[in-house]
């Protein structure tokens, strides 16, 4: 028997997980553009923290380096950047309240909801459901429309800020409910399988 230990490779230093750490350590800086009225740099920054989004899943995939790290740092890194850029943008005058308030209601009711499924299931993995990434996906272009809105007085561009915004707020509903009922499910079927908690 082999008493050689293998290193233990540090998931800090997989590539999918370095883009998601980047895409963090934008935040900052997108918000100080935001504040500061330089919404070129804004919407630049944006546009790069998007690019390390889309490459970082696949990044993971082809170089096969898929971490635990990865699977809950990339939603967390997601939703602080998002979360926070719709409070900014709401301070601004941007964003009106009630998307900035449904949104941030949907992720501390998704928090709750995931608390209580793991307290009665032992489950750690919540796997994105098509809603919750099209709800992503359209908070994603809500944002770009907004700062792009700020960059070009074009009709079109309104339109589509107001589209994203519609969207936003009626998929942030669904998907919220469409998550509330499917952790329901679950907890049901484990207190029927007898692993619910006592």
């Amino acid at each position: 028997m082999n008493d050689i230990a293998k290193p233990r490779s540090n998931p800090f230093r997989a590539a999918p997980n370095l883009l998601t750490l980047l895409r963090i350590c934008l935040a900052p800086f997108l918000v100080a553009a935001i504040l500061e009225g330089r919404y070129g740099l804004s919407f630049g920054l944006f546009v790069a923290a998007g690019l390390t989004d889309a490459l970082d899943g696949t990044l993971a995939r082809v170089l096969q380096q898929r971490t635990m790290l990865g699977q809950y740092l990339d939603p967390v890194a997601d939703k602080l950047l998002l979360s926070t850029l719709f409070v900014v943008l709401m301070h601004m005058g941007l964003i009106p309240v009630t998307v900035t308030v449904l949104v941030f209601g949907r992720d501390v009711g998704i928090l709750v909801v995931a608390a209580i499924l793991y307290a009665a299931t032992g489950r750690r993995e919540f796997s994105p459901s098509l809603l919750g990434k099209a709800n992503t996906f359209v908070q994603v272009s809500a944002v770009a429309a907004v700062l792009l809105h700020q960059l070009v007085a074009e009709h079109w561009v309104a339109e589509v800020r107001m589209l994203a915004l519609d969207a936003t707020m009626l998929l942030t509903v669904v998907s919220g409910l469409h998550y509330a009922w499917t952790a329901s499910r679950r907890v049901a079927m484990a207190a029927a399988n007898g692993h619910g908690v006592k």
